[in-house]
Order: C-alpha cells, then sequence, then structure tokens
C-alpha cells in the first residue's frame, strides 16, 4: 500500500487511473474488456505506483453512450462479468493496496431502466412519469418538440413517446434525463451510494455532476429554449435552467450524510463544467469532496494558458476550506495530449478546435508531429504530476498513445458520430477508447477497412470517406484478448475497435523494457512524487516567476527541503535553480539547461 493510501483523506492527493474497462483488458476472448481483466492486470497498476483505479460505467447498458446509458444501477453488465468478478476485483485493488472508485451517472438512466419502463407504460401526469421530465409538445396536435434544445450529441434534446407527449434528454434519446425534484429519485440514488459502498467501494466519480437541478418552471418552455443554449453553456450567475443551479448543492449536501455513514467517509469527485469561481462549491467538505479542473485538458501549448489553468487551480481548492484540487490531462472524452500537442497550436482558438476537425477528416487536415507532441506530452506530464492535489491519468497516457484518428466510420461506436450532421459534424471520442496494447509479440495482421465514400443522400449525416488507409490490425489484439476463448478451441474476436498497426510500438511490454519510455518517466515520476512530496502533507503551493515562457512552481519536499518544478515552452534553453536535478522529461542540454518543450524536477 502506497503511504498516502494509510490516511483516511487519502483522495486529496492521490494519483488515479482511470480505466475505460471496454477497452482495458479482455480475459474471454469476446473483444470487450471485463472486470475480471481488471483483477488480472492489479499488479500492473500497483508497480506503476497509482493510489487508486477509477472504473468508468460497467453496469447493464445498451452502449449507446459508451455504458453511460445506465439500464441497472446495481449490477454488472453480463458482458463484462458478474457482481462475483465485482466483488473479486475490490478485494484484489484493496490487497494491493489501491483504492476503488466507480462512476455514478445521476442526470439520466437508460430508457431501459425499470423506472423509465414504468414511466412508459403510466397515463402522463402520474407518479411514474414525474420521475423523469415529460412535457406536452407545441404546434396544433403536439407534433413540435416544448422547444429547440439541441443535445450534446446532436438534433433535439426531445423525443417523443407514443401518447404524444416528449421527454428530455441532454444526450443521447436513449438517456432520458431523470426529474430530481422527485423523492423517488433521491432515495435509488442514495441506495446506489451505499450498495457499491458496501461492496468496497472507497470512493465515486460523478459523471454531469452540474446538470441535475434544473427549473422548466420559471417561464414558459418555448421561452426558455430562446433564452438558453444547452451546449457550451457557462454561467456566473446560477441562472440557468439546465447547469450549474444553487439547489445541486443540496443533493450533494444529502450525499454527504451517506457518505459519513462509512469509516472512513466516502468521497467523490465531480464533473462540473462550471466557472472556477464555483469549482469550488462542489469540492466542499460539506458536499462531495472533489472537482475536476479541466484547464489542463483544455489548454493549448502556451505557457501563459497552463500558468493560469495552476493559479485557478490552487485558488479552488483553497477555497474549499479542506480539500485539493485536480489535475486532468486526458480522459475518456478528449483527444489524447500527444496528438493534441503535436498538432498546429492556435492561439485563441475554441476549446479542441483543431483535434476535433484533424479527426473529422481521419488525421489529414492538419500534420501530427509525433516525435513534438511526445516531447510536450512527455513535459506536461512532469509540470502536472508535481503539483499538490490529486492528479487522474487515463489509461495508456502512461504509454504515451496517441489519438487513433483514423478509426473507420463504420466502426465508430460513440453517438457523436452520428447525431451530428453539417457544420456541427463531430468524429466523437471513440480516437481515445481504442483498446490497449499489452504485448508487442501478439502482432494482429494488416486489414484493410477502407471504403468508398457513401452517397450523400441529402441529410449531410455521415458523408465523409470511412478510411483512406485502412492500417489496422486483425486476428490478434497486442495482448488485449487471450488467442482462443474460454473453450480452448474458437479465436478470440476482433477488439471492439479496431488497433493500429503502430501499437505494436507503444504495447506495455516495449516500454517496460525502454529506460526513455513515457512509462519509464511515468513510473520514476510517481514514485518521487509518492516518496518526496506527498509524504510532506502539504497541499500548497506557490508559482515562480522564471519569465514569460517558464512555467515554473515550488512546493515543500520532505526532510525540510525546497522541490520546484520547471517547465520550459521557450524556443532558447533556461537555467534552472540550483539543487539536484532529480528528473527530466528530456535530455539537458551539454551545460545543463532546460531545452525548448522540456521539465525538469529540482530540489534542494
Amino acid at each position: 500500500m502506497t503511504a498516502n493510501n494509510l490516511n483516511d483523506d487519502w483522495w486529496k492527493q492521490a494519483v488515479v487511473y482511470q480505466i475505460y474497462p471496454r477497452s482495458f483488458k479482455d480475459v474471454n476472448g469476446d473483444g470487450l474488456g471485463d472486470i475480471a481483466g481488471v483483477t488480472e492486470k492489479m499488479d500492473y497498476l500497483k508497480n506503476l505506483g497509482v493510489d487508486a483505479i477509477w472504473l468508468s460505467p460497467f453496469y447493464p447498458s445498451d452502449l449507446a453512450d459508451g455504458g453511460y446509458d445506465v439500464i441497472d444501477y446495481r449490477n454488472v453488465d453480463p458482458r463484462l462479468g458478474t457482481m462475483d468478478d465485482f466483488d473479486a476485483m475490490a478485494e484484489a485493488a484493496h490487497e494491493a493496496g489501491i483504492k476503488v472508485i466507480v462512476d455514478i451517472v445521476p442526470n439520466h438512466t437508460a430508457d431501459k431502466h425499470v423506472f423509465f419502463q414504468e414511466a412508459l407504460a403510466a397515463e402522463p401526469g402520474s407518479p411514474a412519469r414525474d420521475r423523469y421530465i415529460f412535457r406536452d409538445g407545441r404546434g396544433e396536435h403536439g407534433e413540435l418538440p416544448p422547444n429547440d434544445w439541441q443535445s450534446f450529441f446532436g438534433g433535439p434534446a426531445w423525443a417523443r413517446v407514443a401518447d404524444g407527449q416528449w421527454y428530455l434528454h441532454l444526450f443521447d434519446k436513449a438517456q432520458p434525463d431523470v426529474n430530481w425534484k422527485n423523492p423517488d429519485i433521491h432515495e435509488e440514488f442514495k441506495k446506489t451510494l451505499r450498495f457499491w459502498s458496501d461492496h468496497g467501494t472507497d470512493g465515486f466519480r460523478i459523471d454531469v455532476a452540474h446538470g441535475l437541478a434544473k427549473d422548466l418552471e420559471s417561464k414558459p418552455l418555448e421561452e426558455l429554449g430562446r433564452e438558453y443554449s444547452v451546449v457550451g453553456v457557462l454561467n456566473h450567475d446560477f441562472s440557468h435552467p439546465l447547469f450549474d443551479r444553487r439547489e445541486v448543492h443540496d443533493i450533494y449536501r444529502e450525499w454527504r450524510k451517506v457518505f459519513n455513514e462509512y469509516n472512513p467517509p466516502r468521497f467523490a469527485v465531480a464533473e462540473a463544467w462550471v466557472v472556477p469561481e464555483h469549482q469550488h462549491l462542489y469540492a466542499s467538505m460539506d458536499e462531495l469532496g472533489q472537482s475536476f479542473n479541466f484547464d489542463f485538458a483544455q489548454a493549448n501549448w502556451y505557457a501563459d494558458e497552463f500558468r493560469k489553468a495552476i493559479a485557478a487551480g490552487l485558488k479552488a481548492a483553497a477555497e474549499t476550506g479542506g480539500s485539493t484540487t485536480t489535475w486532468v490531462m486526458n480522459n475518456h472524452d478528449v483527444p489524447r495530449s500527444p496528438s493534441r500537442y503535436g498538432l498546429p497550436q492556435v492561439k485563441g482558438a475554441p476549446y479542441h478546435q483543431l483535434p476535433h476537425d484533424w479527426l473529422l477528416r481521419n488525421g489529414t487536415t492538419y500534420p501530427e508531429d509525433r516525435e513534438l507532441g511526445t516531447r510536450r506530452a512527455r513535459a506536461a506530464a512532469l509540470m502536472e504530476l508535481g503539483l499538490p492535489g490529486a492528479a487522474y491519468i487515463y489509461q495508456g497516457e502512461e504509454l504515451g498513445l496517441f489519438e487513433v484518428a483514423d478509426i473507420p466510420w463504420d466502426r465508430l461506436e460513440d453517438p457523436t458520430a452520428f447525431h451530428t450532421a453539417q457544420a456541427t459534424m463531430d468524429k466523437g471520442r471513440d480516437g481515445c477508447r481504442v483498446p490497449l496494447p499489452w504485448t508487442a509479440s501478439d502482432e494482429p495482421a494488416l486489414a484493410d477497412f477502407s471504403r468508398p465514400a457513401p452517397a450523400d443522400d441529402g441529410t449531410g449525416e455521415n458523408h465523409v470517406p470511412l478510411c483512406a488507409a485502412g492500417q489496422f490490425g486483425t486476428g490478434a489484439s497486442f495482448g488485449f484478448s487471450p488467442a482462443v476463448r474460454a473453450d480452448g478451441v474458437t479465436p478470440a474476436a476482433d477488439p471492439h475497435l479496431p488497433q493500429p498497426l503502430w501499437f505494436k510500438d507503444y504495447a506495455v511490454d516495449v516500454e517496460q523494457a525502454d529506460p526513455d519510455s513515457m512509462y519509464t518517466l511515468y513510473h520514476a515520476a510517481l514514485a518521487i512524487r509518492q516518496e518526496s512530496l506527498t509524504a510532506t502533507r502539504d497541499t500548497t503551493a506557490e508559482q515562480v516567476d522564471m519569465g514569460a515562457d517558464v512555467v515554473a512552481y515550488r512546493r515543500a519536499a520532505v526532510e525540510g527541503r525546497t522541490f520546484t518544478s520547471v517547465t520550459n515552452f521557450g524556443t532558447a534553453p533556461v537555467s534552472l535553480p540550483e539543487g539536484s536535478v532529480v528528473l527530466t522529461s528530456g535530455p539537458l542540454t551539454p551545460d545543463g539547461q532546460l531545452p525548448t518543450d522540456t521539465s525538469a524536477w529540482v530540489i534542494k
């Protein structure tokens, strides 16, 4: 067990490894990762040096949104295992000294959830319908949606049912939003929090945490539709009818009472896309305890953007009155950082505009400089991992994986790719969700997935060429799946998303044997962080002015020493502060200076 995990408030400075279960490790050969696969790789996670694992949804689901359409919140998807498998995984994690965090999806259920099925069978205005957000439509016969809100995945945010009413779905139509003004919803989720806590879960990640409380009554829906958008809204005055309302904090104060029923108390981290000055509300010790700081994940490769992100994160932590901030470079929703940093950087460009445009055209719009992207991602890793607070690592980040931009369109799973169109078209998030490569020797054969471009049928949907090259594998999986299924004869299915052949160079066994690999850098950084920084229990830091092109900060290290992290964004090498250089993301110059796009850790 890490020394940090001996503390009841371990989560304040934890290194949390996010697992997307369907793409982590497959043990039964069906092409989907499973819970037993997490158990199988627990030694890998322990040796990497993480404090906790966070599992993205593994519940029964039709996979309309990668598992975030939950049919049953208190069970395991049969394709991923059983409750016994989960219990065994949690036990293995705890034996390895690793905490377990699971995803809770409280903004919406799946349309096959028992509550929604009861709502469909019930009359308009019934108690069962009141668990969701049903409204009458506009038009002479209610044939038009209640307003013109568009969902995050494209298309109307309202879907009509057989009796003519409409229900709200801010995401896929298979994900109806629940009504948090209904007491049944409160009881359902308190029961779910207790269930997983009783099964060994130490904490929770809360999906769309800022979206639960809604006000659709203060004004006519049509008027609200004209005044407020759904997508891309951050508000400072709590006035938006759908997001970041004051009432949402009543829900989390209620959850805190549940967390405190356990010893040590459970915690949660909020996925809350809110303005910086509101982050501390979700992270209050009276509520969830922590909130994601996405500024690192959003920043382009400019010193001032990261300097601002660090300042905002430290400020938000100070305002919580006892919590810490979080640092997130990658997750299952954003293009991988080596690709982001290897693409052209445009000051002031909208959030990930270039990476999304690049993905939409299968990685052909802009040149991807992988050497440059890797160098910057290595520097960013040290800049992030030296900071106080919790660091969240997404599976494959420690391998330096790039975004898989050219997945054939007919192999995509993310609903974004199929519901957006024309000017808003987006290829989605599958490029960072491709199953991991574990062994280079299990190399697939070349498969050609190229297809002709489908004809434009006039709808404007999906008339982009499916794939230009098709450099993907088949018949093996870089160790993601076994060679054969449980019967010992039937070959394993191909991974649910195709793996590119270049994965061979980034397989775990290759990187573990390479002293200069990204894995080796992460392994070394996590060890130093644990031994020299986290052990102090000091969660403060201050930025150091070393010029406009340098991001530097210092914090306490063990034995009364001082730790300084320096990242050079400029074109000329810079001098390092006095002390011992304990780790660098790349070689220093012959005279000991820090080159461009490089980070160094110095302890004095």
